[in-house]
């Protein structure tokens, strides 16, 4: 569904990816990991169109996207600090988001997440008098209820309570089981080894290992992703 082909970025001198070859399919979750510097937000964001490759190319269901920005009707992006217009309700936010976005809209999913964040008391509330859970919450809920096929999420669950994000985590693998693809990041390695399926560990701007999370815990010898994660980065360190 997403293709990703011998893609190069540099900013200045400074290399940032390195000829990355990739493959996300959908029907699964993929988690892309890596240190601080890695260069993993700038492939989400090149996939996303928000930075533009030096080489390379990148496909989503067929479509070249460079120059072409109509792939983006396909996806919902949630970014780990969502901004959105301060002196707008929450309630207003919505109505304007669905009066641009009218493809995929899905009422019936937009009222289950108001009711599963609790969010019906916030509606009549402008934004800038959110708290950081509440403000996310708002962003799950505008990225999930046009039910695209295609997801990125960056740290979705940062500011939630542990029930919120129970939720959220269940709604993640729910669309893996309708055929969507989702890709998300996360330094919550607990999380990561709950919600997703396949593993990208990106390391100084290359894949350094793909897999399964089961393969990627077994071939570590370690009895969870988190010692896993630790191991291949402490094997990089030492290289």
């Amino acid at each position: 569904m997403v293709k990703v082909r011998n893609l190069y970025k540099r900013f200045g001198k400074f290399e940032v990816l390195k000829g990355i070859n990739l493959e996300l399919q959908k029907g699964k979750v993929t988690a892309i990991l890596g240190p601080n510097g890695s260069g993993k937000t700038t492939l989400i964001k090149s996939i996303l169109g928000l930075v533009i490759p030096t080489s390379g190319d990148i496909y989503v269901k067929g479509i070249n996207v460079r120059k072409n920005w109509d792939y983006r009707k396909f996806i919902g992006y949630m970014p780990q600090l969502a901004v959105f217009p301060e002196n707008l309700t929450v309630k207003e936010l919505i109505n304007m988001l669905s009066d641009i976005r009218k493809e995929g809209y899905n009422p019936n999913i937009k009222e289950e997440i108001i009711e599963r964040f609790k969010l019906s008391d916030y509606m009549e509330k402008k934004i800038k008098n959110l708290s950081g859970g509440t403000k996310q919450k708002v962003s799950a809920l505008i990225t999930f209820m046009f039910d695209p096929e295609i997801y990125f999420l960056d740290e979705p669950t940062v500011g939630l309570d542990p029930v919120s994000s129970s939720f959220l985590k269940d709604l993640i693998k729910k669309q893996s089981e309708r055929n969507r693809l989702v890709v998300l990041t996360s330094h919550i390695m607990s999380e990561v080894e709950e919600v997703a399926d396949e593993i990208v560990f990106l390391l100084e701007g290359s894949i350094y290992i793909t897999g399964s999370v089961e393969e990627i815990i077994k071939n570590s010898g370690e009895k969870n992703l988190e010692r896993a994660i630790a191991k291949l980065m402490e094997k990089s360190y030492n290289a």
